[in-house]
């Protein structure tokens, strides 16, 4: 992974020094990373008079990005901060670019912004997601100290998309990187590249340029195009006119023969250089990454890419991350796409707004195909306020990312006609013309994209592919009518995908007897979500979210989608488990736990499904890792084993149950299940993965058998096991009253820190840092960090009235263990 803390571009030699770039003459162009010692003031002062009158108290040391809203939305209280707050930054001289312009540039602020500097008002920025740039050299003292105030507010605001009634939090703060870009008088803005014709035999490129002039001025041009290894293979030179202000003009570069192409198995990328001269010496210079790739939906016979039927093979993604919200580092995002490409994927959902410039960038070098998506999520249309913030984020939206190679479709939006914000907002004779404007002005801006919207019907053949809402064998129906579902929606919808799909689990729970693959007794019919769930029975809201569902569930819908003909494809909602203010009483509060990780990156056993279909890194699990106790007959249990290798051999207690090979088309995991005859007490399995007889996988797992069943519910055994560096894991267990853990306990349960020393981890929306939490099978967990002093722990359910567990100062280690009724 690329960790980028600077971004720079010279003509010449260039030093670093303190993350900063140096040019060996006065030409150059820095961009400079500020996230670092920033000042927070938690207050909603409405101007500087207001914050000028609080004082200089409460502000704290802080580094970007931020969020004021890291934990408490899945604290105790109900609601989250929805308001405003202040960040100030102190610029010493040497940030200051003295010889020309210093532009001060946002990657995104949730959602209102006004910028300040030295206390002189600059401008603001309304919307969130996009980033936005003020030119700030007119406000600064060249050879003194300056300071930015910024303030930021996620206040409730309708005429701001998405609407305040999204499945997901809105996130208040500096959520992403701030830079200081320091560029000559006269110098580049934007450059886009665009590839109007493309084929394997030879793509035209079309360089349109934006440059602000200081003067009017002769200029001169260099184009050049880099491929994947550095080599020039395009340059053209042009003369130009330049006009004081901002100045747009194009360059249309030879045809090149041979272009390496874009995919998802070689994620090719050039690079187009500008080069802006001025009485033969260089002004200034930039440069944009992009890729050489045409697509195309074809009308019932799916996705094709760069003249090949492409499936799509897709997830979704929120930007969160435990412990921090929204305000997730480069790194994380990075890791993030990286895990879904490991997994096999080769598309990606944004969902359900634009995401951090690093999410874009790892698409581009890992191959992932984009769906990108204007936040007009839910609440219907407004008046021309809510008009004018919504035009403005598409434009920005398309105008930033236009040229990522990776990105296929423009969506816009998802569910708009839901939960309407205005009275009338949702019909469909208000909304239709208005889509239909947003999408001209797409094409507009980007007539070589596809422009897609799910889940509103009235509006399905305004744009180029349409997702409707199938929730097979969750919302309601069964998964089985998964490809009953799909065949209908294709011949309904000429450019079919499917958005969304999946189900949730709660991480720990498990089931000998999960839901069938038709479904559950007396629930809805129809695959697609009803508007009030409270009214229907379903899956989703009559039983416990076992992961042996959803595994079940997933496994069918892969082998319905990798063997349909003529399908598009499909992505999975979501790749993480992430916050919501809608879901207060889930197993875990206010999490969707539709994830095929936790919300802090783990795999849950949903993940290795996937990959058993797409993975191309040989591997083998055994369902799974926390399917640690099970109770049975005395010939034992199904075993299942997701591997992509083509055999598999099972051991019990180092004795081999036998080699099997995988079979196409069969569920589950392609045949390889074992009846595995368990005895009583510690079982150890393992598992062998072969191709072409060699042995290129295995997995092992422990499993505590009981034969027969347990009894009821006891007491609660707790324990404190160290994990090192004065951090606990807490660990309770439903037990009966001869030890044995009792499967089916799954009550809601609450973990306090009694004492004043020690914290606990809680707050993240995990499974071992949440302290109210439902138990998976008869376990539940939580971290706790020592304090200086001992410290003791409780456990509470609803009819459970105390367990405590004590817990050593810090850098003392031991095991302590309690018992209760």
């Amino acid at each position: 992974m690329r960790k980028r803390s600077y971004i720079c571009d010279f003509l010449t030699a260039t030093v670093l020094f303190v993350g900063v770039c140096i040019s060996a003459n006065a030409v150059q162009h820095q961009t400079v990373n500020i996230n670092s010692d920033w000042l927070y003031l938690e207050q909603n002062a409405a101007n500087l008079e207001e914050l000028a009158a609080a004082g200089d108290k409460g502000w704290q040391s802080i580094h970007l990005p931020h969020t004021w809203n890291a934990v408490d939305t899945l604290d105790a209280a109900p609601g989250y901060r929805r308001s405003a707050s202040w960040y100030s930054k102190a610029l010493s001289p040497e940030q200051i670019n003295k010889n020309g312009k210093t532009i001060l540039y946002f990657e995104g602020a949730n959602y209102e912004t006004q910028v300040f500097v030295n206390n002189t008002f600059v401008g603001e920025h309304i919307g969130g997601y996009i980033g936005f740039r003020f030119d700030i050299s007119e406000f600064l003292v060249p050879s003194g100290n300056n300071t930015l105030l910024v303030r930021v507010s996620n206040r409730f605001n309708p005429n701001l998309i998405p609407s305040q009634k999204s499945d997901f939090f809105l996130f208040g703060g500096i959520t992403r990187d701030v830079w200081l870009e320091h560029v000559p008088q006269t110098y580049i803005k934007r450059i886009v590249a665009k590839t109007p014709v493309v084929n394997a035999q030879s793509a035209e490129t079309l360089a349109e340029f934006e440059i602000h002039a200081h003067e009017n001025s002769a200029a001169q041009l260099r184009v050049e195009v880099k491929d994947p290894d550095g080599q020039t293979v395009l340059t053209e030179l042009a003369d130009i006119r330049l006009e004081k202000g901002t100045n747009k003009t194009a360059v249309e570069l030879p045809s090149l023969a041979e272009p390496s192409l874009w995919s998802p198995d070689t994620p090719a990328l050039y690079t187009l250089h500008l080069s802006l001269n001025k009485n033969n010496e260089t002004v200034h210079r930039d440069s944009e990454v992009f890729g050489y790739r045409w697509f195309e939906m074809r009308p019932h016979e799916g996705f094709f890419l760069n003249g090949e039927r492409l499936l799509i093979r897709g997830t979704h993604r929120h930007e969160e991350h435990a412990g921090v919200g929204a305000a997730v580092s480069n790194e994380q995002h990075y890791k993030d796409m990286q895990m879904i490409k490991d997994m096999g994927a080769n598309f990606v959902r944004l969902g359900h707004y634009p995401q951090d410039p690093e999410v874009y960038r790892a698409a581009n070098e890992l191959g992932l195909l984009i769906w990108d998506e204007l936040p007009w999520c839910r609440g219907g249309k407004g008046g021309e306020e809510w008009e004018r913030n919504t035009e403005h984020s598409l434009n920005a939206m398309i105008k930033q990312n236009i040229n990522h190679p990776s990105i296929i479709f423009w969506s816009l939006g998802n569910e708009i006609y839901w939960e309407e914000d205005f009275v009338g907002g949702g019909d469909e004779s208000v909304i239709n013309p208005y889509l239909k404007k947003l999408n001209d002005m797409t094409k507009a801006l980007d007539p070589y994209r596809l422009t897609t919207i799910r889940k509103y019907y009235p509006g399905w053949d305004i744009v180029d592919a349409f997702s409707p809402s199938i929730w097979a064998g969750w919302y309601g129906g069964s998964y089985d009518q998964y490809e009953e579902a799909l065949t209908k929606a294709m011949a309904q919808y000429p450019a079919f995908l499917h958005m969304e799909y999946g189900g949730s689990s709660h991480v720990g729970r498990h089931t000998e007897t999960p839901v069938t693959p038709s479904g559950l007794m007396g629930a809805q019919v129809s695959v697609e979500e009803a508007v009030n769930q409270a009214v229907v029975r379903s899956v989703a809201k009559d039983t416990d979210w076992n992961e042996s569902y959803i595994v079940d569930l997933f496994d069918w819908h892969l082998n319905v989608s990798e063997n349909l003909e003529g399908f598009a494809g499909n992505a999975q909602w979501a790749f993480k488990d992430f916050g919501t203010p809608l879901r207060p009483e889930n197993p875990l509060p206010y999490m969707n736990q539709k994830g095929l990780v936790d919300r802090e990156g783990n795999k849950k056993d949903a993940y290795y499904v996937f990959a058993s279909y797409w993975s191309k890194t040989p591997f083998c699990w055994i369902e799974s890792d926390t399917w640690t106790h099970r109770n049975g007959p005395k010939e034992g249990r199904d075993v299942t084993v997701y591997c992509n290798t083509e055999e598999a051999e099972l051991f019990l207690n180092d004795k081999s149950l036998g080699k099997k090979a995988k079979q196409a088309g069969v569920v589950p995991a392609g045949g390889l299940v074992w009846q595995v005859p368990f005895k009583e007490g510690e079982n150890a399995l393992k598992v062998v993965g072969f191709n072409n007889n060699k042995e290129i996988a295995n997995d092992t797992r422990n499993v505590t058998y009981l034969v027969g069943k347990h009894g009821k519910y006891d007491h609660i055994k707790l324990i404190a096991s160290p994990l090192g560096d004065d951090r606990y894991l807490i660990e309770a267990e439903a037990r009966d009253k001869n030890g044995n853990r009792v499967l089916n306990y799954q009550e809601r349960v609450h973990f306090y820190n009694i004492g004043d020393e020690g914290t606990l981890l809680e707050n993240y929306g995990t499974p071992h840092k949440s302290s109210t939490i439902e138990m998976g099978s008869g376990y539940a967990a939580i971290e706790f960090v020592a304090g200086d002093k001992p410290s003791t722990v409780e456990f509470r359910t609803q009819n459970v009235k105390g367990v405590y567990v004590d817990i050593p100062a810090a850098k003392v280690g031991s095991e302590q263990g309690g018992a209760g009724k």
